[in-house]
This record gives structure tokens, C-alpha cells and sequence, in this order.
């Protein structure tokens, strides 16, 4: 018999109330008081969030506070920057390539929840990857709905919510969010 977090990770209908998510939720959010309360230097920054991510490139920043579900999801290329306030929920895989600049309380997120009223109930969700390529710039206050990737190179502008994948080299803005000519 799968796991909860099997079901989760294979972005299957699961259950996050499982004693092994909810220790691992517990795990993240400790982390994340300790990461968000820190007067930590640039220097000593990189080793924290090696501690909570998948993969964490070269001269990554994030600028507290951050929050995520798990932490163990995320990828950050080299160089990737968030601002302050930003939320990745992060049930699946979340990939962020080299050089991509996100700003201020900008959410990402996998988390999903079934249509059917009566999975509802049963409290079960499942996740979608979201893949965000090379040099992308994510305006301030934008939201990434599951599911989506976003090219190398694309804009995404402050306060847009990005419903659907966004090509590579384009600009996307709006709610929701559409390619601009």
C-alpha cells in the first residue's frame, strides 16, 4: 500500500493529514522560523536553504519572510532571486531555472483540489509541477496556478495570475494572464 506522500509526490489524489506529511510540514515550518527570524549573513544563508531544498544552485537569494509545504520540492538554479513574501506550496516539484528574478509576494503554486464536491469532503488534493525557465523576471504580487511552465526568458507582469503555460522569450499579463503582441 502507497503512502500519502507516494500518492502526493506522483501528483496523485492524496490525503495531507498523514503522519508523515504533517512531520514533515512540521519540520519545514521550524525551518522557516528559524530562516524567516534569522539575521543571518549573505554567507551563512546558502547552508539554511540546503537544509529545507531539493537543490539549491549558486548565489540563490531569498529575502525573508518565506513560506512553503515542504520545502524538499523545490529547485533553485543558480543565481535565482525571490523577494520578500513569497509562498510556494509546494506538494510537487517546483523548478526554477538559472538567473530568474521573482518579486514581492509572489505565489507559486501546485496544490490542487478535485472538482467533485464529494473528494472535497473526503479532504483530498493533489499537486501539478510548475516549471519556471532561465531568466524570467515575475513581477510583484503574482500568482502561478499549478500546472504551468513558463519559458526561458518570459515576463510576467506584477499582480498577473498565470492560468496557462507562457512561451518562451514572451510577456504575459493580466487576470487572467494573457500574452501582450
Amino acid at each position: 500500500m502507497r503512502s500519502e506522500k507516494d500518492k502526493m509526490l506522483a501528483g496523485e489524489l492524496y490525503r495531507a493529514d498523514s503522519p508523515e506529511l504533517i512531520a514533515d510540514n512540521r519540520r519545514i515550518s521550524a525551518w522557516m522560523e528559524r530562516f524567516n527570524a534569522t539575521g543571518a549573513t549573505p554567507e551563512q544563508r546558502p547552508a539554511l536553504l540546503r537544509e529545507a531544498f531539493g537543490h539549491v544552485g549558486r548565489d540563490v537569494v531569498i529575502r525573508p519572510p518565506f513560506h512553503c509545504d515542504y520545502g524538499y520540492n523545490i529547485s533553485l538554479g543558480d543565481g535565482v532571486f525571490l523577494n520578500f513574501n513569497c509562498i510556494i506550496l509546494d506538494v510537487v516539484a517546483v523548478t526554477i531555472g538559472d538567473g530568474t528574478q521573482i518579486g514581492p509576494s509572489v505565489q507559486i503554486l501546485t496544490a490542487d483540489h478535485p472538482r467533485d464536491p464529494e473528494q472535497r469532503r473526503q479532504m483530498l488534493e493533489f499537486g501539478r509541477r510548475v516549471v519556471i525557465g532561465r531568466n524570467v523576471w515575475i513581477g510583484g504580487g503574482a500568482i502561478i496556478l499549478p500546472g504551468v511552465t513558463i519559458g526561458d526568458d518570459a515576463i510576467i507582469g506584477a499582480g498577473s495570475v498565470v492560468t496557462r503555460d507562457v512561451p518562451t522569450g514572451r510577456t504575459a499579463v493580466g487576470n487572467p494572464a494573457r500574452l501582450r503582441a
